[in-house]
């Protein structure tokens, strides 16, 4: 994409959306696009952006929303993905989003990419907060200093954007001002500047460049180096400019970090203004609670059974209606095949089995999904959920992993898939590894319904109340396996000392709830329940022809089930239950009704019309206490599903730690299975 000339609109153009985390970022996107985007893959990078098309009357140009950083100098996979478009990626300007209530802390990025690029337009949010908490930003005087255009705003209520949008739109080529540049010690200044004529020949900030090879900051470089085929001369030029810095005592990382933590609380001490003295008491008095050591993690969970009883409470009836009018639409297929005299077996494959499967998927997940995940977004929109992390990191800690991993098993417990696409959130590989393959323990909400049903049945009768209980207290459990699992990693083949790293605490905020019902509906559970239903619809197939197809007047599902029997009554369950977990690869949900299915001899996935009844039917087939408390543990602790290991593999790009993702939680659940069969026998 050739650049813009000054002046030039930047009608098909791009711009990059940058800030640090938690600046309001993603609600200026969605105002300037109007929620027309897409996501894509960077080139290297395994990590989603936002990209989208701003609104026709400020420009039209395509607006990416990279992923939120502190710095250019990346400590995880989604901060360099933000700095390779900032750096290398083409675009003709970018728009750094700050927040007004701590704009020095923000000002590092603001100057850093200052250094890269002179087009970027600076959009100072969050104002109305600040103004809550008696900040005062002068934004006259912030832009005289920084030499770029800088724009206040309160996006959440649109306030500030347009005017920003069409300064974007109109052109962000900067000719006319001086841009604030860091000045560093002049020691510093000269080496750089004896690297800048051989820096220049490359097309970028020749300054820049020079002090990102004085820096040497390995990860950096490497990132440059994918770009630019740095000459030997240079490479040498820089060496020995190092080396003599560091004869003198000079470690020009430190010092560039000093100089710009100096510049930002300069600049920042010249246009904020404090008339309160403590404007975040009310966040300090919440957080007393939420966070307090001793009641943090009981809140915690009180919190989590509360979703849980709302998921469980709220799905059922949706749940009968869409299974019910599936019913019928699956009547009315079946009467067009016998219609059209097609062969029974054909019908049989694609009715009840592609259909019967996909819709029971369908029925099952969407409803809880379309609970728990706007649920989950709430608490993440509220600003609660790196306060849940802070409560956990301890335990993390011990455990040998980071405690972010707190976050990303948190999403697990809406889709295993989803919470181990959030371990790119960990810097350290080692703890992200271990973040992806522990994430199957925390019970994703595809293991609801199975877990509800046997805890009802078995435990449970009276009392819905009582059954919540207890499946919060089988999600703790999951807890714990995660923690003990992790320490088992950590010092076993993923060996390494706890990365440190920075946990920030946001405001708490209003929630949105527009936004709230798009991300949940439209990012997470339209996302997670495609990726269900595609993998559910040849496993529909493939069920139907165990079930109908006979060896010896048996059924294929009915031998395979027998020849598991002998090993699956080690762990205290039968050879029906193993195959329905093996089956249930695709999905979770459809594990039940195959054991039903199997148990009564059906050619098709079968529905049960109560609890009672359900329970009379295991209970004949020989479940006991121990038969429930053994498929419970399994339930909890039993291989990923068929997209949560797809996700593996494309997270981790190998086949070795996908096999491990895959029998880690298997061997786990299996020995948990043997030691309860032996205590109740």
């Amino acid at each position: 994409m050739e650049r813009k000339t000054e002046g030039s609109k930047t009608e098909d153009g791009f711009i990059v959306l940058a800030g640090n985390p938690n600046v309001g970022k993603s609600t200026v996107f969605n105002f300037l696009t109007g929620l027309k985007q897409h996501t894509g893959n960077w080139t290297g990078k395994t990590v989603d952006n936002a990209v989208g098309k701003v609104k026709e009357k400020w420009g039209g140009f395509t607006l990416a929303d990279v992923p939120g950083t502190y710095s250019l100098l990346a400590h995880s996979a989604e901060e360099a993905a933000a700095r390779e478009m900032i750096c290398f990626g083409g675009a003709d300007g970018v728009i750094i989003v700050c927040d007004a209530v701590c704009l020095e802390r923000n000002l590092g990025l603001v100057l850093q990419i200052s250094e890269v690029t002179s087009d970027v337009i600076v959009c100072v949010n969050l104002l109305d907060e600040a103004e809550k908490k008696g900040i005062a930003v002068d934004i006259e005087r912030l832009e005289q200093l920084l030499g770029v255009r800088v724009f206040g705003a309160a996006a959440r209520q649109g306030k500030g954007l347009a005017e920003l949008a069409e300064t974007a739109g109109a052109g962000l080529k900067n000719n006319s001002r001086q841009v604030y540049m860091v000045k560093y010690p002049s020691r510093l200044e000269a080496a750089a500047e004896s690297l800048e004529s051989l820096a220049a020949e490359y097309g970028i900030n020749a300054r820049w460049l020079s002090l990102r090879l004085l820096e040497n900051d390995e990860d950096m470089l490497e990132s440059v180096r994918k770009h630019i085929n740095i000459s030997a001369e240079l490479e040498a030029a820089a060496e020995k400019e190092r080396a003599a810095l560091a004869s003198e005592g000079i470690n020009a990382a430190d010092v560039i970090a000093e100089s710009l933590s100096a510049a930002a609380e300069s600049i920042a001490g010249e246009c904020v203004s404090f008339k309160k003295k403590d404007s975040g008491e009310r966040d300090r008095k919440i957080d007393r609670i939420l966070t307090h050591k001793v009641w943090g993690v009981p809140v915690m969970l009180a919190m989590l059974a509360v979703i849980f009883w709302l998921t469980v409470k709220g799905a059922n009836y949706p749940s009968q209606l869409l299974s019910k009018g599936f019913d019928s639409l699956g009547e009315k297929l079946a009467a067009v095949f016998d219609e059209w005299g097609s062969p029974q077996w054909l019908k049989g494959l694609l009715v009840d089995g592609v259909y019967n499967v996909v819709t029971w998927v369908t029925a099952v997940m969407l409803p809880p999904m379309a609970i728990f995940f706007p649920l989950f977004t709430l608490l993440e929109d509220l600003g609660y959920l790196p306060r849940a992390a802070f409560n956990l990191d301890g335990s993390f800690k011990k455990a040998g992993a980071c405690g972010k991993q707190a976050l990303t098993m948190a999403m697990g417990f809406g889709c295993n898939a989803v919470g181990i696409t959030g371990c790119r959130i960990i810097d350290s590989p080692r703890e992200r590894l271990i973040a992806v393959l522990t994430n199957n323990f925390a019970v994703c909400n595809g293991r609801f319904p199975g877990l509800l049903a046997v805890i009802t049945m078995f435990f449970a009768a009276e009392s819905q109340e009582t059954a919540v209980l207890i499946l919060t207290g089988a999600v703790a459990g999951g807890v714990l396996i995660t923690l003990a699992v992790s320490k088992v990693l950590s010092v076993t083949i993923l060996k390494g000392t706890p990365s440190s790293f920075v946990l920030e605490l946001p405001p708490y905020r209003r929630p949105q709830i527009g936004r709230i019902l798009v991300r949940s509906v439209l990012d997470r559970t339209a996302f997670v329940l495609g990726r269900a239903v595609a993998v559910a619809a040849p496993a529909g197939a493939v069920i139907w022809l165990l079930g109908n197809v006979y060896i010896g007047g048996e059924p294929l599902l009915g031998a395979i089930s027998s020849v598991l029997d002998p090993a699956a009554r080690m762990f205290g369950l039968d050879g029906v239950i193993l195959l329905a977990f093996v089956l249930g690869f695709p999905a979770n949900e459809i594990v039940v009704p195959l054991m039903m299915m199997i148990y009564m001899s059906n050619g098709t996935l079968t529905d049960y019309e109560s609890l009672s009844s359900l329970k009379e039917v295991l209970v004949n087939n020989g479940w006991t206490i121990s038969t429930a408390v053994c498929t419970l543990i399994f339930m909890v602790c039993h291989f990923p599903c068929s997209t949560a290991l797809l996700t593996v593999k494309k997270e981790t790009g190998s086949l070795k730690w996908t096999a491990a993702a895959f029998f880690l939680p298997l061997v786990t659940g299996l020995l948990l299975c043997f030691l309860a069969a032996r205590i109740f026998s």
